[in-house]
């Protein structure tokens, strides 16, 4: 899941609380109203519970929009939102990102993060040698992999093994690892 940028003016949705984003609208299906839209959450059984959401416009505004019906497909939700009858009323929502609340957000098990929880921290050795910040988590089919933007234009890759991933601090914004010798001279 993706954290989503605050409240601007003129949106319908006065609360400025945090969101994480769980769908992208991509392009319109059929007559009536429908969005697909592609998964930004693991955990797409929360549409079975879920009937309100908050649709993020790319300029940042925000309006609660209730879902009337959902089907998943592998990666992507088709949604029929109220209020949302015709092909010309779903294609204004295509590019807004579907949020909740983070404070809603599905809790994980120690050790586990979510991506937005990791994008920004500060990473450091060990030893208290700056790495950089992380920019964005890579899946690869075996580890997970930290993008580490070191601040002069270079990327290093961290695999997020027990072995080299030591501390995470979330409310820190904090990743302290320790390395294999040559990894971060890639």
């Amino acid at each position: 899941m993706n954290a989503v940028g605050s409240n601007q003016s003129g949106s319908n949705q006065s609360d400025d609380q945090p969101l994480v984003a769980v769908a992208q609208a991509v392009r319109t299906i059929g007559l009536k109203g429908e969005i697909v839209a592609d998964l930004l959450t693991d955990f797409p059984e929360r549409f079975d519970t879920r009937a309100l959401l908050i649709a993020v416009a790319p300029d940042g505004r925000r309006q609660q929009v209730v879902v009337e019906r959902f089907r998943l497909q592998p990666d992507r939700v088709v949604l029929k939102l109220a209020g949302v009858d015709t092909i010309e009323a779903a294609a204004t929502l295509v590019g807004h990102q579907f949020a909740v609340p983070e404070a809603e957000c599905i809790r994980l098990a120690e050790g586990e993060f979510y991506d937005w929880q990791l994008e920004g921290c500060a990473v450091k050795t060990v030893a208290g040698h700056e790495v950089g910040t992380v920019t964005r988590i890579l899946r690869t089919g075996a580890a997970d992999v930290l993008e580490v933007d070191d601040g002069r234009g270079h990327s290093r890759l961290v695999p997020m093994v027990s072995s080299i991933l030591v501390h995470v601090d979330v409310p820190l914004k904090s990743v302290v690892i320790d390395p294999p010798e040559g990894l971060l001279d890639l």
